[in-house]
């Protein structure tokens, strides 16, 4: 059974650097292992030093690179539906080329590369299959879409596909508006079904695991927190956090002590953020990220003698349900004294102390609008209710 490691993170964390040491390491010990990017500005050739094509491409023994085509995948999975819908918009009277790119959906591009995993998974030709993700923790909240997508198939779907069916003669008859046809929503439904088998896949802890990729700076950890949120909040599983670029402690130059100051700052929010997720703490190197032989020593920094593919946390920290018209927030806290805890609420930000120790949650837009209406233990689980604030 393959293995797939998602690498997410802000822009500029070195994210591809990590998914590409990865992959190394996985294909050094053995690992029929491929790397593939998924943002549209790739730089995972870079990364290699060689050029990567849309189709996988050798690289060492045990593996290879890819660098998605997104146009080639949005039209096998949007292809149809992009037609009609920019025939519509014509006939509304929209510039063809304005029509075209407006009726692409906001998140399909990211959609129909991530599809690209499921193909690659089920291929049974790799061992290991590590995603570099577009640089943005939206991108895996786009994942949420097989959710609806599934209600949507077996509630709405049908009924739609049968009123085109028998409207549509009698409004071609009337009119020259473009109606869709069966072909139309037979894609509609293939991708419905890519997007729920995609979601199964990427949701099952056995099979994938999301890391996420930071550097200790206030705004890269505050989003981090925001993706690791969401990430919980969708059910994908979570089970590492790499602190990138670090100052080594054997530099000792009065220009950069501000920046050792700051990174020992929000390297203990960081703790206190994740834990207990694994937090791989990896240095500043004096040379770029460039070639196997960095990769394969940037590896070495990350895992000492780990193997990657292994499930590094088995579990969720925290996990939010829909419960009596609100939603819990739950949060494992295990051999703790419970009169030591206390809550604070910080605008969007949850603040859990207990005794010396201090956890910070970012809270979904879904929950920073309710307030906290109580909060109590369900065996060694934290439960935070939110709901809305009652009429005034």
């Amino acid at each position: 059974m393959a293995r797939i490691i998602l690498y997410t993170g802000k822009g500029g964390v070195g994210k591809t650097s990590v998914s590409a040491a990865t992959a190394v390491r996985c294909a050094d010990l053995g690992y029929r292992t491929i790397v593939l990017s998924t943002d549209a500005a790739h730089s995972l050739g870079d990364s290699f030093d060689l050029p990567l094509g849309p189709t996988p491409t050798p690289i060492a023994p045990n593996l290879w690179g890819q660098e998605v085509d997104v146009l080639h995948q949005m039209d096998e999975y949007w292809g149809t539906v992009q037609n009609y819908l920019s025939g519509l918009l014509v006939w509304r009277g929209a510039d063809s080329l304005v029509a075209q790119e407006a009726s692409v959906l906001p998140g399909m591009e990211e959609l129909a590369s991530l599809l690209q995993i499921t193909h690659l998974y089920e291929s049974g030709q790799y061992d290991a299959i590590i995603v570099d993700c577009a640089p943005t923790g939206e991108t895996l909240k786009f994942l949420s879409f097989p959710e609806a997508a599934r209600w949507y198939l077996t509630q709405i779907f049908p009924f739609q596909r049968k009123m085109a069916q028998i409207a549509g003669p009698i409004i071609r008859a009337m009119t020259d508006i473009p109606t869709p046809d069966d072909t139309v929503f037979e894609s509609i439904k293939q991708l419905l079904i890519q997007l729920d088998r995609m979601h199964d896949l990427l949701a099952d802890p056995e099979k994938s695991s999301v890391r996420i990729v930071l550097n200790p700076e206030k705004m890269v950890v505050k989003e981090a927190q925001r993706t690791f949120t969401y990430l919980s909040l969708y059910g994908f599983p979570t089970d590492a956090v790499v602190s990138n670029r670090i100052l080594p402690a054997a530099v000792h130059d009065a220009y950069l002590q501000g920046w050792k100051d700051m990174q020992e700052k929000y390297g203990a929010l960081v703790d206190q953020a994740f834990s207990p997720l694994p937090i791989y703490k990896v240095p500043l190197f004096d040379q770029e990220m460039v070639g196997l032989p960095m990769l394969r020593r940037m590896a070495e920094a990350i895992y000492t003698e780990q193997d990657p593919t292994q499930i590094l946390y088995h579990g969720q920290t925290q996990t939010i349900l829909p419960s009596n018209g609100g939603y819990d927030l739950k949060l494992r806290l295990p051999l703790v004294d419970r009169s030591a805890v206390d809550l604070g609420r910080f605008g969007d930000e949850l603040v859990i102390d207990i005794g010396n120790f201090r956890r910070n949650l970012i809270l979904p837009r879904s929950l920073a609008g309710l307030d906290v209406q109580r909060a109590g233990f369900e065996g060694d689980t934290l439960v935070v209710h939110f709901a809305a604030p009652p009429a005034p």
